[in-house]
């Protein structure tokens, strides 16, 4: 099995494409170091250049009213519950305001399947967000978020998706991944999109020339072969289509869920997880690092396995907070994990075109907790230096 692992590994690090069978089996190793090792080799190869990157964004959750039941989720409610609530225009514009005032150059946009608000109520609040700051891209709307607004509207998807673009919607998030295998996905929720439905929205997007991210949610139900089916279906939708900018992995967090009885994957897990994903994914350019779940060094470490970005100082989180996992880190705390390791910190957006200035160092604080934490977006505020190969 070692020699086996090793010549899997060496393969890829010469640039051969790994087949989902090989990606079971570096799965099932626990040869944590050599995996790392060949992540790292293919990282260095894609980003050569001196720098690691971040960004500076907030979540802000518009509504957590959501008519899906997902069992590992503890932040939605159902209609009708005491504790529902459709975020005030005011406090999500003033929202939007401390973000900027922090050094935010866009905001993660995200609620639940709101079983009344019609379409035109997202294009109202795109349209008044891009009124009040034309220059913060919104990065919004999840996949099963849009497929519900079709359903709602009773509208074809590419319609929704070419309105809300012209109302202000820049680029899309991967959330609402979790694992994009049908068994996983029926077995932990009712009345949410599923595997070709998710797929699909990120493919009319792109064929409307945006940009999106890609995500996974691992260490629940899934078997490490639908880890890998998962990590399958990003890359052949990205063959086909080139629009993911960047994927992003983390670890289940179970507590004040509903599957609260599983124990969470630890950091060997998450590490080995991403590690491979650099590895298969390699027609993605782009891998972020969940510090957001994993704390700081853990965080930092997979700069080491397989991650050229260190995610988002996150303003403000609501989602995994929810269920119990909470990690502060200022921005000083984000530059720090990168030079420590010799790189340079470089602030960028969605494409991966960086900016010219930096802030100060400790400028934008702010409680930074969670998990599903979407790359920046498009639509770059301040003067851009360059584009990262």
């Amino acid at each position: 099995m070692s020699d086996s692992i090793d010549a899997i590994l060496a393969m890829v690090t010469d640039g051969g494409r790994l087949g989902t069978a090989d990606a079971v089996r570096l799965l099932e190793s626990n040869r944590l170091a050599a995996i790392g090792r060949a992540a790292h080799a293919v990282s260095q190869r894609l980003h050569p250049e001196p720098w690691r990157t971040y960004n500076i964004d907030r979540n802000i959750n518009y509504t957590n009213v959501c008519t899906a039941v997902c069992d590992f989720c503890a932040f939605y409610r159902p209609p009708k519950h005491a504790e529902g609530y459709v975020l005030d225009r005011d406090v999500l514009l003033a929202k939007i305001g401390e973000t900027v005032a922090l050094g935010g150059d866009q905001i993660l946009l995200q609620g639940g399947l709101h079983p009344t608000l019609p379409l035109e109520w997202y294009e109202e609040m795109l349209r008044d967000i891009k009124h009040h700051y034309p220059a913060v891209n919104v990065h919004g709307f999840s996949p099963p978020e849009i497929h519900h607004f079709t359903k709602v509207s009773k509208r074809p998807l590419v319609e929704v998706l070419e309105r809300l673009a012209r109302a202000g919607l820049g680029s899309l998030p991967g959330g609402g991944g979790e694992i994009l295998v049908d068994r996983v996905r029926q077995a932990m929720t009712r009345g949410k999109v599923l595997t070709d439905d998710w797929l699909e929205v990120h493919r009319q997007w792109h064929l409307l020339g945006g940009r999106s991210t890609a995500t996974m949610m691992f260490g629940h139900i899934e078997t490490l072969a639908e880890r890998i089916e998962h990590l399958e279906r990003i890359r052949d939708l990205q063959d086909e289509t080139g629009g993911f900018t960047a994927f992003i992995c983390w670890s289940f967090q179970p507590e004040n869920t509903e599957m609260a009885e599983i124990p969470p994957a630890g950091p060997f897990e998450y590490l080995k997880t991403q590690a491979v994903a650099r590895v298969f994914l390699d027609n993605v350019p782009n891998i972020q690092s969940s510090w957001v779940t994993q704390g700081r060094e853990i965080g930092q470490l997979a700069l080491l396995y397989g991650a050229n970005d260190m995610g988002s100082l996150m303003i403000e989180e609501n989602v995994v907070s929810a269920a119990g996992t909470v990690h502060h880190l200022t921005l000083e705390q984000i530059r720090s994990a990168i030079s420590e390791l010799g790189w340079i910190p470089k602030r960028r957006n969605v494409f991966y075109e960086l900016f010219e200035d930096e802030p100060a160092a400790g400028g934008a604080t702010g409680p930074a907790a969670g998990g599903a934490t979407g790359p920046a977006a498009g639509g770059a505020a301040l003067p851009v230096l360059q584009s990262v190969p």
